[in-house]
C-alpha cells in the first residue's frame, strides 16, 4: 500500500458517488401535488432547473417540497440563496405545516414508488463520470471502501449492483444505522486499530466539519466533493481550512496522490 493512500475510503453516496436530483426532484414534485393539489398536477415547465440549481441550500429531506412552494410562490432565487432557513420556516407557519409531517409525506411518496415500480425509481439515479472506475480501481487495489450515507443502504446495493460493484452489506452503512457520520468513522478506528487509515469524501460541508471537532478522529483525512450538492461560497469558505481539502472530480478519478 503506498504511502499517499487510504486503507479505508469512507464516500458519502449521493452527491458524491451518485447523482440523485432527478429522483429528488420528481419525489418533491409528487408530494407537493399531496401537499397543495395543484390544478394542474404537470409541473412548470422551468421549475426542475431551478430545484437543480437550489439543491445545495437543502439540509434536511423535508425542505424539498417547500423548496418548490417558495419557487412557485415567487420568492426569488436570490433571497433562496441568502436566507433559506428563514423562507423555509416562514412557509411553513404561514401555512400551518410541521416538519415531520411534510417529511412522512415525502417519506410516504418515496416508499409508494418504490413498492409499485423500483426499477423506475432506481433509473432516475446518476451515477458521476469516473466514480463507478473509480471505486473499482481502489477495490482492486486492495482499498476497503465504505459507504455511509443517508440513503437506505438496500437501495445503495441495488444501485451499485447494477454497475457491478461489490462492496459487502456491512460496509454499505445507511439511513437505517442512525448514527451521526462522525460516530461512523470512530467505529471504523476502533474496529481497525491503529493502522487504519481513512480518507472520507462528503459534499455536505457541516458533515465534515463535525468530523473535525472530534479530537479523537484527528487522523482522518477529508474531503469536499466540490461536484457535489454544495456551492461555490461554501467550496470557498474552506480555502484557508488546514484540515479540509477541496476535491473535484478530475481528482477523484485519479490515483490518490493526486488527491492530496
Amino acid at each position: 500500500m503506498s504511502e499517499v493512500s487510504p486503507t479505508i475510503l469512507a464516500l458519502d453516496f449521493d452527491g458524491v458517488v451518485c447523482d440523485g436530483l432527478i429522483e429528488y426532484f420528481q419525489t418533491s414534485w409528487r408530494s407537493y401535488c399531496k401537499i397543495w393539489h395543484p390544478a394542474d398536477e404537470t409541473p412548470p415547465e422551468d421549475l426542475a432547473a431551478q430545484f437543480y440549481r437550489l439543491r445545495p441550500v437543502i439540509e434536511v429531506g423535508w425542505e424539498m417540497p417547500i423548496l418548490l412552494r417558495a419557487l412557485i410562490l415567487g420568492v426569488s432565487q436570490e433571497r433562496i440563496w441568502a436566507n433559506w432557513v428563514d423562507v423555509a420556516q416562514q412557509i411553513t407557519s404561514e401555512e400551518g405545516l410541521k416538519a415531520a409531517e411534510v417529511g412522512a409525506i415525502l417519506d410516504g411518496v418515496r416508499d409508494e414508488w418504490i413498492g409499485e415500480d423500483l426499477g423506475g425509481w432506481l433509473g432516475l439515479h446518476r451515477f458521476y463520470s469516473g466514480a463507478i472506475e473509480r471505486l473499482q480501481s481502489a477495490i482492486a487495489n486492495s482499498v476497503k471502501i465504505y459507504i455511509i450515507t443517508t440513503k437506505e443502504g438496500r437501495f445503495v446495493r441495488q444501485l451499485l449492483a447494477k454497475r457491478n460493484v461489490e462492496i459487502s452489506e456491512e460496509r454499505i452503512i445507511g439511513k437505517e444505522y442512525k448514527r451521526p457520520k462522525y460516530e461512523i468513522l470512530r467505529e471504523l478506528i476502533a474496529a481497525g486499530g491503529s493502522a487504519v487509515n481513512i480518507w472520507f469524501v462528503e459534499d455536505r460541508l457541516k458533515a465534515l466539519q463535525l468530523v473535525e471537532q472530534q479530537p479523537d478522529l484527528a487522523s482522518v483525512r477529508l474531503f469536499l466533493a466540490d461536484w457535489g450538492y454544495n456551492t461555490q461560497q461554501i467550496r470557498d469558505s474552506i480555502r484557508d481550512d488546514n484540515r479540509i481539502k477541496l476535491l473535484s472530480l478530475a481528482q477523484f478519478t485519479e490515483d490518490f496522490a493526486a488527491w492530496v
